[in-house]
């Protein structure tokens, strides 16, 4: 193979999402997989062939995220394309104040590691990804693709939080996520001819375990619902959202919780999960929902505040020209996708039930106002695009 190649590499708290492509006119992709389970048993890897249907599945042990990215590396090194690879791409969740992807640096790196406590869910874990990747490839470039860029312009006072300002100085703001998705999905727009994707009022609604909205005006975050952390906004499948702060006090006096087990809680047992009782997965919950009432509640709530965020948005842009779903659930969840549009029809909102119940590209009826799409977010593609932007690579200049 003459061709270079992009490593991407997507750490969650207990997965890792990876995908290598081919540099040409746009990137190819020839592998990808994922890693799930990482710290518990039965971790388990798939890989799919862009050349096969087939899908791969190993059983691996997988104690923490260092295991994790060696046996992730055990297989590609075996890959053809591997020895092309040019650079690693890797999506860094939270990025402070940074704009735009950038060279992982030893200043860079610390950086990364004096900033652990904004983001303690994530950052640990792709340090070590990082870390490991240098240890056994010391010599290929590593890239950071920052999930907060995409809000960075956001107005001032959509990134102010109402404690005292001088905790500004430590970085305590609203960084808003899913910026590497929500970079997509507006690329997609614009690839479809919306014209709302650079003069318009857009909602963009990631719904999967991790949940949130972005609102955008004329190509631009003006808003979002996740704040200083991703825990915050909507609630999600095992996270709260947004929940009363005096909740703390309560919980350590009455309770005598500790903030780790505070962070716990709000991070892994909270959400869809903690209010049903049985599953932080709408698949799971739809199925049992009418003979059980928490499952019921858990499902009302999911919808009830997107609807809220929704109606909160279109204020915030005076309008709403295009909505999108995105994620596991906004992707494959037609009922849900239902149950947050109805009630939005004075905003414009009429979706076409069969179009919906097909995922169907667009899904908004005919004659309404808003355009309602359903588009399949690639977090992976968008590393790879913005890392062969930053480095130069071009199909002819790796040949």
């Amino acid at each position: 193979m003459d061709n270079s190649s992009i490593l991407t590499i997507n750490g969650g708290s207990s997965s890792v999402r990876f995908a290598l492509y081919e540099v040409d006119q746009s990137p190819q992709v020839i592998v990808h997989g994922k890693l799930d389970r990482i710290g518990s048993k039965g971790t388990s890897l798939t890989i799919n062939h862009a050349d096969n249907k087939e899908r791969e599945s190993h059983v691996i042990d997988a104690s923490d995220h260092s295991a994790a990215i060696a046996a992730v590396l055990n297989y590609l090194e075996q890959q053809p394309a591997f020895a092309t690879v040019k650079a690693v791409g890797h999506r860094i969740v939270h990025g402070m104040a940074h704009v735009s992807p950038q060279p992982i640096t030893p200043a860079l790196l610390n950086e990364l590691r004096s900033v652990t406590a904004y983001d303690p869910e994530h950052l640990p874990h792709e340090i070590k990804l990082i870390e490991t990747i240098q240890q056994r490839h010391p010599s290929l470039p590593q890239i950071a693709c920052f999930d907060t860029a995409f809000h960075r312009g956001m107005p001032s006072v959509a990134k102010l939080l109402p404690i005292p300002r001088r905790y500004q100085t430590h970085g305590v703001e609203r960084y808003g996520f899913h910026g590497l998705s929500f970079s997509y999905l507006m690329e997609e727009l614009i690839r479809m001819g919306d014209p709302a994707a650079t003069h318009g009022r857009v909602i963009l609604a990631h719904l999967g375990g991790g949940a949130s909205m972005a609102a955008v005006l004329n190509g631009n975050s003006i808003d979002t619902s996740m704040g200083f952390t991703p825990t915050a906004g909507l609630v999600m499948g095992t996270r709260t959202g947004d929940i009363d702060p005096g909740l703390i006090y309560y919980l350590a006096h009455a309770k005598q919780m500790s903030t780790e087990q505070f962070q716990h809680m709000v991070n892994h047992e909270s959400g869809l999960l903690g209010i049903s009782e049985r599953s932080s997965d709408v698949r799971d919950l739809l199925e049992c929902e009418a003979d059980d009432v928490h499952a019921a509640e858990a499902l009302a709530l999911f919808c009830y505040q997107a609807k809220k965020w929704i109606g909160s948005f279109s204020t915030v842009l005076s309008g709403l020209d295009t909505l999108v779903f995105a994620g596991g659930i906004g992707e494959n969840a037609p009922v849900i996708r239902e149950r947050i549009c109805t009630g939005l029809e004075f905003l414009g909102v009429k979706i076409d039930v069969t179009r919906n119940a097909d995922n169907a590209p667009l899904i908004s009826a005919a004659g309404s106002q808003v355009n309602v799409r359903v588009i399949r977010t690639n977090e992976e593609l968008m590393m790879a695009r913005m890392i062969i932007h930053l480095v130069g690579l071009t199909a002819t200049e790796s040949r």
